[in-house]
């Protein structure tokens, strides 16, 4: 498995990352703001607009530390990689699989059985802890539908039911999250999912959060010798990192929903760390931002006993344990993909 080292965040709008010897220098607009040894780093992820010196990008690929690029919003822009990791019988065998109506379903169906059983255990343990101070009775609707879901699943005879099943599971999923908050709930509430833009608090945490595990989950998939651009759940599209997203969907509850409602019911973020622009679109601010990541940062140094593995990892490793479960897989070592059903 690979060792987890450090993230380096760059939340500063103006900062320009280089490379003086073996050190990323961040420089302000008129000063240096701070230097780190690149071999401490695993990856570096910048939110500045003024990018990154061709000599830092070059060497990041060369050394195999992930550099990637949002704008200031938390939106992905790009992803510097270097020579693809991992033995080409395995790529094959995924473009193989991937090009395979019964073994992509097979794949995406698993996906998204992590996924919905992960949200149903999500509501499940919020009316467990929590049935005072939410609607207990239409949060248990849901979680019942979702148990539906998991049959329904269980049948899915192509890739096209599996997502039909999964965007009605959504549906149900989301329609009820709002009742997981906890604290300030007349300033985050959650009327449904809306991503570009986000239009309220909660969507902006959850989108600027999901941006961060897809960037994880990309690097797990490269470290693991696979193609993050061919999926099976979601199709080929220019630029789109679909098995990124594949792998993501089982572990947005338990990673990203579980993370935002914990900033939010612990009170880390409030009304004062958003912004609403003209638009109407929503966005994290700068002071918050920063705020946002050093939990994310906490959250993955965290423990779990992984539920296939049955040992215990760090929660930044899951994604990079999953990803070798999906190339055991696929190199025939593993009769089915395992999810990350989590309780």
């Amino acid at each position: 498995m690979r060792k987890l080292r450090n993230t380096l965040y760059v939340e500063t709008e103006d900062a320009y990352l280089a490379l003086e010897g073996e050190n990323v220098v961040v420089k302000g607009s008129d000063q240096v703001i701070g230097r780190v040894p690149l071999h401490t780093l695993e990856s570096i992820v910048s939110f500045s607009y003024r990018g990154a010196s061709p000599a830092l990008m070059g060497k990041c690929a060369q050394d195999g530390v992930t550099l990637a690029f949002f704008s200031p919003t938390g939106q992905f822009l790009a992803r510097t990689t270097g020579e693809t990791h991992g033995n080409v019988l395995l790529r094959r065998e995924q473009y193989r699989r991937a090009d395979c109506a019964e073994a992509s379903t097979a794949v995406a169906r698993a996906f998204i059985q992590g996924k919905v059983f992960n949200c149903r255990w999500l509501l499940e343990r919020s009316v467990r802890d929590h049935g005072l101070r939410l609607d207990g009775e239409r949060v248990a609707t849901a979680s019942a539908r979702l148990q539906a879901a998991l049959g329904r699943l269980e049948s899915a005879p192509d890739v096209a039911t599996v997502r039909a099943v999964e965007g009605n599971a959504a549906s149900e999923y989301f329609g009820v999250f709002g009742e997981l908050v906890l604290r300030n709930r007349e300033f985050f509430s959650f009327g449904g999912r809306s991503r570009r833009p986000p239009l309220d608090s909660v969507n902006a945490l959850l989108s600027f959060a999901y941006s961060l595990l897809a960037t994880d989950c990309a690097g797990a998939l490269e470290a693991a010798g696979l193609d993050c651009f061919v999926g099976f759940l979601h199709c080929d599209r220019a630029g789109r990192r679909s098995l990124a997203l594949d792998l993501m969907e089982e572990l947005r509850p338990v990673f990203v929903d579980r993370f935002v409602l914990t900033l939010i019911n612990n009170q880390v973020v409030g009304p004062k760390d958003f912004e609403t622009r003209e638009t109407g679109e929503v966005r994290i601010a700068a002071r918050a931002r920063r705020r946002v990541l050093e939990q994310w940062q906490a959250r993955k140094r965290r423990e779990v006993t992984h539920p296939y593995l049955k040992e215990k990892i760090r929660w930044g490793e899951v994604p990079f344990a999953q990803a070798m479960l999906l190339a055991k897989h696929l190199r025939g070592d593993l009769d089915g993909y395992p999810p990350f059903f989590w309780k």
